[in-house]
């Protein structure tokens, strides 16, 4: 299969990976899945033999997942471009990911070390499908529709998983299924709807064949592009700068649902949950117009210039969290800002790191430098997140969060403004 720059219907296959994939993020990660493990869990419980509060248990099993990634992606990736096999590895991730959340249907706090096993494997698939799965964007498209193509697939990933997460609770609040009944559906959604992207994206695009072992020779096709990466004096400004600010994006993302149970003054429990799946709703809706208003911004004054304002609003978040959030209303209002700049830093982020890649075959491995920064930043925040927790309170955890993006805004500040020669 060739592949066709530019092409509707590759662009449309590729966006629908979003579509598939962000059920994972927002049932799993955000909505039904952290309430119902407050719910099955005690405060303070045993992993191992050792106690430790919930949360942070919680958090440390994603940090973990995470570091495994971070290794791991690297060496496949310049193994994937270097074989071509990038598609093959992007779906193995996929079923990774979508088989462990089905097996969320069996989670039992009683055994809780193998419970979390679930959740290690589905994280592990879902970062370790996105490194093979960003990196068709600057393939598919020029740099001209870079932000307009991200813009639109966030733009479906989270209209798709909303979808899923109202179709969850319907059949939770009126029909009374259980929640675990969602954890399996997530898991066969994500199965089903990759199809649609594995059927219209090429393999091996650059027709490669292999001669030798492929694992050496992918690590040489690494270390032939990480070669390449520190001579690009923008570009690694731009990691930089996007390994700190990532890291209180993507923590307040995991970790939001905890703070709206700990440090919301909720009427009743009933109150708690809604008001809670209303804010996630909230932010899913609002994303998808601020991923485009940040697409159209970036055009009219530039990547760089749209992110820092971005990273300064969540700056803005997180100081109004610990101040300001105490009643359903404020946490109303803060979901809805979240939204808005969710979805802008997410698309944004990955739009200019694609525009400033130059000339190349290893996309992969491009992008598994993006995107191990990204799995590192996430570890360090997460459990961060949960070690000041764990001696002060979650609010503490969100003001310390400021320190990552004033840092990442400062380092943007040291990137040239990205330009494309094309119209």
């Amino acid at each position: 299969m060739e592949l066709k720059v530019n092409d509707r219907k590759t662009i449309s296959a590729w966006t629908m990976y979003d579509w598939a994939n962000s059920v994972y993020p927002l049932v799993i990660t955000s909505a039904i899945f952290p309430i119902f493990y407050e719910k099955s869990t005690d405060e303070n419980v045993f992993f191992f033999g050792r106690e430790f509060v919930n949360t942070e248990i919680y958090s440390y099993v994603i940090s973990f997942s995470y570091i495994l990634v971070a290794f791991l992606s690297p060496l496949l990736s310049g193994v994937a471009d270097y074989s071509g096999a990038k598609k093959s590895y992007m779906r193995f991730f996929c079923y990774l990911g979508a088989l462990s959340c089905m097996s969320l249907y069996f989670f039992n706090a009683d055994y809780l070390e193998w419970s979390m096993l679930s959740i290690l494997f589905a994280s592990i698939g879902f970062s370790g499908s996105l490194v093979f799965y960003n990196a068709y964007l600057p393939e598919i498209a020029t740099p001209r529709l870079h932000d307009r193509v991200s813009a639109a697939g966030y733009a479906r990933g989270y209209v798709g998983a909303s979808l899923l997460l109202i179709i969850c609770l319907v059949l939770m609040m009126v029909f009374g299924y259980p929640a675990k009944l969602s954890f399996a559906l997530t898991g066969l959604w994500w199965l089903l709807f990759s199809q649609i992207t594995f059927k219209g994206l090429p393999n091996n695009i650059y027709h490669r064949k292999v001669e030798g072992n492929r694992f050496t020779e992918g690590f040489k096709e690494l270390q032939k592009v990480w070669k390449l990466v520190k001579q690009l004096t923008s570009l690694k400004r731009y990691l930089a700068s996007f390994f700190l600010y990532n890291m209180g994006v993507q923590t307040v993302m995991i970790m939001a649902v905890f703070f709206g149970t700990k440090e919301i003054k909720w009427a009743s429990e009933k109150e708690m949950q809604t008001g809670l799946i209303i804010s996630i709703l909230l932010i899913q809706f609002i994303a998808v117009a601020g991923a485009h208003l940040m697409a159209s911004l970036s055009y009219k004054y530039g990547n760089i210039k749209t992110l820092g304002l971005v990273v300064l609003l969540w700056v803005f978040i997180c100081i109004s969290a610990y101040l300001l959030v105490h009643e359903p209303i404020h946490f109303y209002i803060i979901a809805a800002v979240i939204g808005l700049v969710m979805g802008g830093i997410q698309s944004l982020s990955r739009s200019t790191y694609s525009k400033m890649l130059p000339e190349t075959q290893d996309h992969a491995s491009y992008f598994s430098f993006y995107d191990v920064l990204e799995k590192l930043g996430i570890v360090i925040g997460t459990f961060s997140f949960g070690f000041i927790e764990s001696f002060f309170s979650i609010r503490e955890s969100v003001l310390a969060l400021i320190v990552f993006f004033i840092l990442g805004f400062l380092m943007l500040l040291r990137v040239p403004e990205v330009t494309t020669s094309e119209e």
